[in-house]
């Protein structure tokens, strides 16, 4: 990967230069021909105004004229060749003066100049078999043309220059390209650093280290929210094992006791009621009887494992309604025993729950202390809407009540207060997972002698979320 980034930039950076690169040297190319060109021109009417005088009265140039033309022409390495007005060479920058008097009025850029043109450009010469950059100017006296001023110049010369330029220039852009490249190996290197690491992280997360987690503060923006989204996902995923492999554990362990009594109810059953039909179908009133508490035990396990689930929606429900549809529920039930449900519940509690949870959490609540409140008691189902950002759900019986030792213990799976008790010692469990998957908290308090309800019991509470607050 970290070759694939840093050849990615190199190339970007290698387009980026090559789009601005190749205009700039063509237009180099064009301002260096240019510049010479003009150069030429201003020194060709230079010379044409020097020689005006001499062509318009005799048609020759005198030694010393053509000595000066000569000294030109080894400074600037240009050709110079300067006709009268018949074409006539009486000037040229060549050592020796073997042209001067040929005739070069069949040359067309001459033939122009004697005509009051001005011409330029480039032509490939037969005699010195190499491009020509050409200039021909006419040479004027008053208004008449009395001969003209041809200069030539290698057009390697203008290749040569340009090329230098454009060697500097390339290597400008090189030299750009591999500081693009070396840039690119240093961020190239910080990711996939980074990345290394959340990989080996992940890996380590693959072979059962629960524990592995990566940092959520180092590189970009991007690389420390996937960072954070690993950790979060590798906390949920420790969790979700803890909670499998401590729910296995617990349910073999509770669900070996009725399995192994209800096997031995069934074989003595068996073998006693071909002899002792009676006896056999008592034994088989006991298995039922451990069937019944098996099932009652499935059946909180499965309410447990729900309750556990963090992938459900939260809702906005009415506590105090479903407060008052449960106290309907089971005041009846209560009133077999004795024992009367009251409710204090302001007329709207807005919280916020997964759905179902308050009214399973109720039951719960209320089921455990129909357990333990004697007849003639009273079960206080109070809702409180008094703390700030917070409803309070209270379930308070006047029964035996718990140490404080007991009340933190109570929440644990399988845990009873007593070997005489027939739950499975899951409600609490339950209780207190459906609260945390709302974002609420459940405990449990003692009530001897530290509230105003009465001198025993246990005050079981449920804090969830308001609504109000939850929206903010």
């Amino acid at each position: 990967m970290r070759l694939q980034l840093i050849g990615a930039f190199m190339l970007i950076t290698l387009m980026v230069v090559a789009v601005q690169g190749i205009p700039l040297g063509n237009y180099l190319v064009r301002v260096e021909r240019d510049r010479l060109t003009t150069s030429l021109e201003s020194d060709a009417f230079l010379l044409g105004g020097r020689s005006a005088e001499t062509l318009a009265t005799s048609g020759t140039m005198p030694g010393e004229a053509r000595e000066d033309v000569r000294r030109y022409g080894r400074a600037s390495g240009a050709r110079v060749v300067i006709v009268n007005a018949e074409g006539t060479a009486v000037a040229t920058s060549d050592d020796d003066e073997s042209s001067t008097g040929s005739s070069y009025g069949s040359r067309p850029e001459i033939a122009a100049a004697l005509t009051g043109q001005i011409t330029s450009g480039q032509r490939y010469s037969e005699t010195l078999g190499t491009e020509l950059l050409y200039v021909a100017v006419p040479v004027l006296s008053g208004e008449d043309i009395v001969g003209a001023v041809r200069l030539t110049f290698p057009a390697s010369v203008v290749d040569d220059a340009t090329a230098n330029q454009l060697r500097a220039l390339w290597t400008v852009a090189g030299t750009t390209v591999l500081l693009a490249g070396l840039v690119a190996f240093l961020l190239a290197s910080t990711v996939t650093s980074r990345l290394m690491r959340l990989r080996k992280a992940t890996e380590l997360l693959a072979q059962g280290d629960l524990k592995v987690r990566t940092e959520e503060n180092e590189g970009a923006p991007e690389l420390r929210a996937l960072g954070g989204a690993f950790n979060r996902m590798a906390a949920e995923l420790e969790h979700l094992l803890l909670e499998q492999r401590g729910f296995a554990s617990d349910a073999s362990h509770q669900l070996r006791t009725p399995l192994t009594a209800l096997r031995l109810k069934l074989e003595n059953a068996a073998d006693t009621i071909p002899t002792e039909p009676d006896t056999g179908a008592a034994m088989v009133e006991e298995a039922l009887v451990e069937t019944s508490r098996l099932q009652h035990i499935i059946d909180g396990l499965l309410r447990l494992s729900r309750a556990e689930s963090r992938s459900i929606a939260l809702i906005e429900a009415d506590l105090s309604g479903i407060a008052r549809s449960r106290q309907e529920q089971w005041q009846a039930l209560a009133e077999e025993t004795g024992i009367r449900i009251s409710l204090q519940a302001p007329a709207r509690a807005m919280i916020v729950t997964i759905p179902d949870a308050p009214e399973q959490i109720i039951d719960n609540l209320i089921d455990n202390a129909l357990a333990v409140t004697p007849a003639g008691s009273c079960i206080q189902l109070v809702v409180d809407d008094r703390s700030p950002g917070a409803v309070e759900l209270h379930v308070i019986d006047e029964g035996p009540g718990l140490s404080a030792e007991d009340c933190d213990r109570a929440f644990n799976r399988f845990w009873r207060g007593s070997s005489e008790s027939e739950g499975s010692g899951l409600g609490l469990a339950i209780v207190r997972q459906l609260a945390e998957a709302g974002g609420g908290r459940a405990r449990l308090r003692s009530r001897n002698g530290t509230s105003d309800h009465g001198p025993s019991g246990v005050d079981a509470s449920v804090q969830f979320i308001a609504a109000d607050d939850a929206s903010k």
